[in-house]
């Protein structure tokens, strides 16, 4: 097989293409949020944001069918009433936001559930679970680009903000800024994301595309700059491969980006040579004292 069969002739199909597109604008995105998610270990509030979805997705098929529009819309009203909610709660009462988040997902994703059973017609929850990346159609397309466009242009022009609130928020409170607005900015950008990611990727394995590339970028990087440029290069890579892996061994693209990804996050883990596994040990041993 030829460099030109491997690499360029899958995407001469307009579905291939589609797809890649669809997938380096959210890797782009979400690679960035993802850095931040990480670094504020808020990654497994990501997860109960991503299923608190659900009853909004349920209630908008309920009234308004399969639009793509109001599917967005009715996704992202759920989950900003999840974080802003949890983030309120959080402040107004002695509930840890961990838990604020733990309880209202749980009611969330139980009242979905329950307007799923209801539907006359049944939701495809794997559908809404694993997405269908090669079935983007033009207007998700233009949705990821414009879900991309706004978290670069947040984090371009809030960058201070952004970097101090996620290393030291005490200090940016006290400096004057507004940590408590940004928090929940940044939560309703993450949930915009998750929404823009769920029709393509799935809410599953949407969480892999803005995770594991900032974990992986975490083992090589010292610096915040650093780490969101490799983390969302990462996105973009794997996305490109994970596509072509998808296409010629022939299993689902979104599990083969999110695979290539976890192949990147376990060499990192392994191999990264001051944050790796093996450099640890290394250091372990030299350490210990020879008898």
């Amino acid at each position: 097989m030829s460099v030109h069969d491997l690499i360029i002739a899958p995407f001469g199909y307009e579905f291939m293409r589609r797809g890649l597109l669809s997938s380096v604008l959210l890797g782009t995105s979400g690679g960035l949020v993802g850095c931040v998610l990480v670094l504020r270990r808020m990654a497994l509030m990501g997860d109960a944001l991503s299923h608190s979805l659900l009853p909004g997705v349920a209630a908008a098929w309920f009234f308004f069918g399969t639009s793509t529009t109001a599917l967005f819309f009715g996704g992202l009203a759920a989950g900003l009433l999840t974080a802003l909610g949890s983030a309120l709660l959080s402040r107004l009462t002695r509930v840890k936001e961990d838990a604020a988040f733990g309880s209202l997902f749980i009611v969330f994703f139980g009242a979905g559930v329950a307007l799923v059973s209801k539907l006359p017609t049944r939701i495809n929850l794997s559908d809404f679970l694993f997405g269908n990346v090669l079935g983007v159609s033009s207007g998700e397309l233009r949705l990821a680009g414009a879900v991309c466009a706004v978290t670069v242009a947040v984090f371009v022009v809030f960058y201070r903000s952004v970097l101090l609130e996620t290393f030291d928020p005490v200090f940016h409170r006290a400096a004057g800024g507004r940590g408590g607005l940004v928090h929940m900015g940044f939560l309703a950008l993450t949930v915009l994301n998750l929404v823009a990611a769920m029709q393509t990727m799935g809410v599953v394995l949407a969480l892999g595309l803005f995770l594991l590339p900032a974990v992986s970028a975490y083992l090589w990087c010292d610096r915040f700059l650093a780490m969101l440029l490799l983390s969302a290069a990462l996105a973009v890579a794997d996305s490109a491969l994970g596509m072509l892996v998808s296409f010629h061994a022939g299993i689902a693209s979104g599990a083969s980006i999110v695979l290539c990804l976890g192949g990147v996050f376990i060499f990192s883990a392994l191999f990264s040579p001051r944050h790796g596994a093996l450099a640890a040990l290394r250091q372990g041993a030299l350490r210990r004292p020879s008898t």
